[in-house]
Formats: C-alpha cells, sequence, structure tokens
C-alpha cells in the first residue's frame, strides 16, 4: 500500500467544477454567456431494494453529495455537440436525425434521451455542452444520472417544464427503448425525488413516492462508496438475464397456482404464501431469485421501521442482510466488489453494506459511523490494492453525506 495515499477522494466545490465545464464550453460556444445553463443531478445509493425494481417492489433510496453537472447553452438549429470530461472525442448528431445505439459508445445516452423525448414532445431545438462527474464513471447509477442530465437540458433549450414524473418515464424509454436495458425506476426516481436527510421510499408497482425523514441524527452516520477500479456498461453483464429469471419464477408460480390470467407477469404479482407453497418446485437458480425478492421485500419494510425509530444499528443490519442474498441469492457481483463486500463487511464501524446500483460492476456502499470513517478506509486500503493488485490504482473511497434530488441551477451572473 502506498502510505502516502489519501484516505478519501476529495470531491472538488461545486463552484469550481462548474467553472471549469464553463471554461470548456466556451471554447467552442461563441453565444451570449447568459444563455449558458447548469444543471446539477447527484448520484444516488439504495439502502434497502437491491434487484426488486425492475419486478415492481418496494424499494429505497437517497441521493448523495456527489454530482454530475452539465453546462450546456442552445444551439440556433437541431445540432447537439456535447463533450465529456472523461472522453476525448465528442457526440455530435441532429434531433431530426439521431442515430442508432453503438455498442461501447459513451454518447449513447444522450442520443437515447433525445430519441425518448423528441418522440413524446417533437422537440426540434439542439444544444451544445460539456459534461463532468465527481465519481468515476460505473460508480453510483451513473447512466441514471447522466441520462436526467440530458434530458433537462434539451427540455431546457425546447421551453419545456416536465414533471418528475414523466421523466421518470422517459429515462424509462432511454433504457429499453434505446440502449436495451430492462430495467426498473428506481435510479431515476430516486435521483429525481430525493431530499436531504430523508429516505424516498418508491411502490414501483403503484409509483407511489414518499419522502421519510430521519429519525436518525444527521451526524450519526455516513455514506462511503468505495469505485471497485471496475467500470462497464450494464448490456456486457447477466442484469437482463437475471430481469428475465425473476420473470420467469413469477411465471411459472402463478402458473403452479393456476392463476395463469397475469399480463407480463412480476414477482410482485406472486402471493408470498403461493412461493411459501410452491417456491421449492422452481428450478434452483429461478427459486434463488424469487427468494431474494421476498425476502428483501421484506428487509424494506423492516428498514423502513427503522429508519423512523431512529435504530441505525438495525438499519445497517439489513444493508448487510441485503449484500448478503444479493451474492447468495441474487448472484451479482464480480471477484472485486465480492472483496470490497467482504473487508467492509468485517470493519469495525460499519453499520452494514452492499453493492451499488446494479451489483455487477461498480461501487460498494457501507453506511459507517464518521468518527472511524479514516480508519474503515484504511482497512480497505491495506486488504484491497493486495487481493487485487491489478486495479490498485484505480480504486477510490468517496466518504459522501446525503443530498437534495436534480435540478436546473439559476442562470450564471
Amino acid at each position: 500500500m502506498n502510505e502516502y495515499r489519501s484516505h478519501f477522494h476529495t470531491a472538488r466545490p461545486q463552484a469550481d467544477r462548474i467553472d471549469e465545464l464553463v471554461s470548456q464550453l466556451q471554447r467552442c460556444y461563441r453565444g451570449d454567456i447568459a444563455a449558458i445553463r447548469v444543471v446539477r443531478v447527484p448520484l444516488r445509493i439504495s439502502p434497502l431494494g437491491a434487484h426488486i425494481d425492475h419486478q415492481l417492489g418496494r424499494v429505497t433510496g437517497m441521493a448523495v453529495d456527489r454530482s454530475i453537472l452539465f453546462a450546456f447553452a442552445p444551439t440556433a438549429d437541431s445540432a447537439v455537440y456535447v463533450q465529456s470530461l472523461d472522453f476525448a472525442e465528442p457526440t455530435t448528431f441532429a434531433i431530426d436525425a439521431i442515430p442508432p445505439y453503438v455498442k461501447g459508445d459513451w454518447g449513447n445516452y444522450l442520443r437515447g434521451a433525445a430519441t425518448a423525448l423528441r418522440n413524446a414532445h417533437q422537440i426540434d431545438r439542439g444544444l451544445i455542452g460539456v459534461l463532468g462527474g465527481d465519481m468515476p464513471i460505473g460508480g453510483l447509477s451513473s447512466s441514471a444520472a447522466v441520462t436526467i442530465a440530458y434530458l433537462l437540458g434539451l427540455e431546457a433549450v425546447n421551453g419545456l417544464a416536465l414533471t418528475p414524473e414523466e421523466n421518470i418515464r422517459l429515462v424509462t424509454r432511454t433504457e429499453h427503448d434505446y440502449i436495451g436495458l430492462n430495467n426498473g425506476i428506481l435510479d431515476q426516481t430516486s435521483i429525481l425525488f430525493s431530499r436531504r436527510n430523508h429516505l424516498t421510499v418508491i411502490d414501483c408497482e403503484s409509483v407511489q413516492i414518499d419522502r421519510t425523514p430521519a429519525s436518525i441524527a444527521p451526524d450519526s452516520y455516513a455514506i462511503l462508496a468505495v469505485y471497485s477500479g471496475v467500470a462497464q456498461g450494464l448490456m456486457g453483464t447477466g442484469y437482463n438475464n437475471r430481469v428475465a429469471e425473476c420473470q420467469s419464477a413469477a411465471r411459472q408460480l402463478l402458473a403452479l397456482a393456476g392463476q395463469n390470467g397475469v399480463a407480463d407477469p412480476r414477482l410482485r404479482h406472486v402471493d408470498p404464501a403461493l412461493f411459501a407453497s410452491y417456491g421449492s418446485r422452481l428450478d434452483l437458480p429461478l427459486r434463488k431469485r424469487a427468494t431474494h425478492f421476498f425476502t428483501e421485500m421484506a428487509r424494506v419494510e423492516q428498514g423502513i421501521a427503522a429508519w423512523q425509530a431512529g435504530n441505525l444499528t438495525r438499519f445497517g443490519e439489513l444493508i448487510a442482510q441485503s449484500g448478503e442474498s444479493s451474492i447468495k441469492n441474487y448472484e451479482s457481483g464480480c471477484p472485486q466488489l465480492i472483496t470490497l463486500y467482504e473487508i467492509l463487511r468485517d470493519t469495525p464501524g460499519v453499520y452494514g453494506v452492499r453493492f451499488s446500483g446494479a451489483g455487477f460492476r461498480g461501487s460498494c456502499l457501507a453506511l459507517v459511523d464518521p468518527a472511524r470513517s479514516a480508519a474503515i478506509a484504511e482497512a480497505v486500503h491495506r486488504a484491497y490494492p493486495q487481493a487485487h493488485p491489478d486495479i490498485a490504482d484505480v480504486y477510490s473511497i468517496h466518504l459522501c453525506q446525503p443530498a437534495d434530488g436534480a435540478e436546473l441551477l439559476p442562470r450564471l451572473s
């Protein structure tokens, strides 16, 4: 381990990041600076509700103080030109001639967002913009965050003021129709609806959204996000396969009970008593997926009660149980994430730990005692590079706090 390595990756002040983006934008934008706007889109965590949003379960989310910023201005026509601080080449196209999906291209989410918005509202004005984030690509739900950034930018230059609920649907259309990812609504809903020091509770069947205030003192916990150093788009993982397995389990359970009339069955449509009666007749992989769904649904309800009661220890225990079930029953993860999970699970001062986001690549999140955060980071720095020396220089640790949801910032002065 490099003894001089800082415990945490330090986030730059938002004002400095905005100045950098606007300066970069002005190199290729010659219009009035008053026309430049900036969108702030937070990244999000999901303490409980792992892998059940696509099965219409109840889930929880929380935005954190790590974000994507998007500085942009309107173009005079339908041209779109966007640079990312993370990639060398810009993405360019016209709103009236959006190219198809290109595997591995960072511009897919921009084109997908433009396609979804154009199909819903017949937009015709493009934009020029620069995008930058303060966590690595592949960290905390970055795909949903960048999609929301693009949507809010395109809506602003086209004079649209859409509701958060409509933007939730537009992110879904982007992911399902353009990207080809069969995910749920957890990410975008958490990003759009979160409020600082609240737990956002989302019923993915009814789309009822509640913000539950904390009875836990804000200074009694912090969120440690550890980026594994492994980044890969979800299209290259088992994500869609897991969704299909869950739906197959739902279909078979309903058929075993003689309930064949449910269109597009999800595990939310299956009564827990039905699973208790017929679950043993499923093949092992499907039984594991269903076991994760029903136990995670129970953990969500118990976690909401613990949050409301101010029981941080119990809330953390449930997060840890969620992490264990994600590995054993949902069978997500990669060797690097599992190593991080085990290090954090066994380190004093960690209330609970699980994978973040889809859980195939990216980050682990831990709910930690702030007074012990440096020692926890030191434990990661001591053990993780030894286990995975090939990525010893690219992983990072971020100490985060809860934050408000996405917003279009006031005009630059």
